[in-house]
């Protein structure tokens, strides 16, 4: 006689529970997230990706809070896995962020910053330098396996910060308000070299100006400013790379300090 198979509705419940709270967290990040969030992922792509990590995670993270899912303790939990998701994306865009800072920077000293168009990701007008040093520091974040790094994060906040109906301390979102800083800095680090030597050429053409009045400053600097530019731009390449892994990996730390600081 073949076995019936029969499934209660406090185990369905259990079983939407344990599947349903991880899923809003990851689908948050990867909503947020380099790389995952870009506008040419499809929609359908990144809710696969959520699920596909929801039913891989869920068995390990252990027993879930005993609170309904249709209640207000409910809401208040999937309210809190949106926000401590979409916070740890945006704690990792803090880097490309910085690299968009660095490329306004060289445009506008190479004479670029007319050189703009709609960059769908950001929403806004992105310089052309900008636009090219976020796909290279992208690039580079996929070589680097930093999107696995940055699933392993996400999985390791679970134990970080388990899913609870308890409130989240202020602490980290102030740190993650103090490090939103960073990006100015870095961007500015990133960029120092060439705007420098920019600044130095720009200077020797407005003394050799001064000294020779019938020299055509304006007919000769932008394109000598220009080739300068993507000049330093060539050698400045090589060490990109080597400027951006400790960033990601500041990076991925910051997402689980950030993660910590939540706890009371």
């Amino acid at each position: 006689m073949p076995q019936v198979f029969s499934v209660t509705s406090g185990q369905l419940t259990a079983w939407t529970v344990m599947f349903l709270w991880p899923f809003v967290r990851m689908l948050a990040l990867v909503s947020t997230a380099p790389v995952f969030s870009e506008s040419w992922v499809p929609r359908r792509i990144k809710v696969a990706i959520a699920a596909m990590l929801a039913l891989v995670l869920a068995p390990t993270l252990g027993t879930m809070p005993a609170v309904p899912v249709v209640s207000a303790g409910g809401v208040w939990i999937i309210v809190q896995q949106v926000l401590i998701g979409a916070a740890m994306g945006f704690t990792m865009r803090m880097v490309f962020t910085a690299v968009l800072a660095a490329g306004e920077y060289i445009g506008l000293q190479m004479g670029l910053s007319f050189a703009s168009f709609f960059d769908p990701m950001n929403g806004g007008a992105t310089m052309v330098v900008a636009r090219l040093l976020n796909m290279l520091a992208m690039l580079i974040f996929v070589a680097v396996d930093g999107h696995l790094m940055l699933i392993a994060t996400l999985a390791e906040s679970f134990h970080t910060l388990p899913i609870a109906d308890a409130p989240l301390s202020g602490q980290g979102w102030m740190f993650l308000v103090a490090g939103a800083s960073q990006i100015f800095a870095s961007g500015l680090m990133l960029s120092l070299p060439l705007v420098t030597a920019l600044l130095t050429l720009n200077l020797a053409m407005g003394i050799l100006n001064r000294a020779s009045p019938q020299f055509s400053i304006f007919a000769v600097g932008f394109p000598l400013t220009l080739l300068a530019g993507i000049w330093m731009m060539q050698l400045l390449m090589p060490h990109l790379g080597a400027f951006l892994e400790p960033r990601f990996a500041a990076g991925f730390e910051s997402m689980i300090q950030f993660t910590q600081a939540l706890r009371r």
